[in-house]
């Protein structure tokens, strides 16, 4: 997945001062930025790292693997890789450990705002939706073998969309007429599905964001890269997660507290509390939004929650 931000060409990276300042970069430090997007997390790290220091990024979208290209520096190395994978991303390139990841999660403003990916309702074209459009379904093949029951818990447990059965039963109605190939096929069938509305949000939201997490199988993708993450910290190296998600947040409020308390004793169990396996982590700050400012320079910005915790 690639870093969420800015608007049109000028991509803007979502709390670039703060995620930077998090990672404590040291000099001649090991730095993963598991999700490079546009470069803008990259260039920051790399603007802070000495000579013999060393930055990994990986992404999943060939079209941020293109735009890589125009770093120049002995110091990078960039992998057409999902960030699940960063375990075999490390090995590839022969790092053991490392001072720092990052994950800057969700879909990137370069991503949206090219209308032939279908990632937005904005632009009317293909129903694909992949971060990596070199493998796996689109959504429109998705949508036209999918059965209701699963579009329906789909768009009911990743949009958090409350007329989910009426929008995957209208998707198996209409498919028998004509398929559903493009972005403003499938937003208008949802409008007409959805019978109350938030104010200032398009009906259509929450289902697209729903087929998009469940294609690109993000939250999956989360929960296997955590821990990876984790193993590959050295002892002091900084964990820092940004989401725009309330699922994908959850996730990562999760893991950062289980891994930061120490597991609990089954009772009745001989063992004293200094004896417990100590926790792995260690929370700091409390979580961290972008200021005023920043969401009304990028609108973007406003979901954005940024979580930071350090190796024991």
């Amino acid at each position: 997945m690639s870093g969420n931000g800015g608007m049109g060409r000028a991509h803007a990276t979502v709390l670039l001062d703060k995620a930077v300042e998090a990672l404590a970069i040291k000099g001649d430090g090991v730095y993963v930025d598991a999700t490079f997007g546009r470069g803008g997390h990259s260039r920051r790290i790399l603007s802070c790292l000495g000579a013999t220091g060393r930055l990994l990024a990986l992404d999943r979208d060939p079209a941020a693997i293109a735009a890589g290209a125009a770093i120049h520096d002995s110091r990078f190395r960039l992998l057409h890789r999902a960030f699940g994978e960063l375990a075999e991303a490390l090995a590839e390139a022969g790092i053991a450990a490392a001072d720092g990841v990052l994950f800057d999660l969700g879909v990137s403003s370069p991503q949206i705002d090219d209308g032939e990916r279908g990632f937005s309702f904005r632009h009317d074209a293909p129903l694909d939706m992949r971060m990596d459009t070199t493998e796996g379904e689109t959504a429109a093949e998705w949508l036209a073998r999918a059965d209701l029951r699963e579009i329906t818990e789909v768009i009911k447990n990743y949009g958090e969309e409350r007329f989910a059965f009426q929008i995957a039963k209208k998707v198996v109605a209409v498919r028998l007429e004509r398929p559903l190939v493009s972005t403003a096929q499938f937003a208008a069938l949802v409008r007409a599905a959805v019978r109350t509305r938030e104010p200032g949000q398009d009906p259509a939201t929450r289902s697209f964001q729903a087929v998009r997490i469940h294609l690109n199988q993000e939250l999956r993708q989360l929960e296997i890269a955590l821990p990876q993450a984790l193993d590959h910290l050295k002892p002091g190296g900084r964990l820092v997660v940004i989401s725009f998600h309330s699922l994908e947040d959850r996730i990562v409020k999760r893991f950062m507290r289980d891994q930061s308390t120490p597991d609990s004793l089954p009772k009745n169990l001989p063992l004293r509390a200094d004896q417990l396996p100590p926790p792995k982590l260690r929370r700091i700050g409390k979580a961290l939004r972008p200021d005023a400012a920043e969401v009304a320079a990028n609108p973007r910005a406003r979901s954005a929650v940024m979580r930071v915790a350090e190796r024991l």
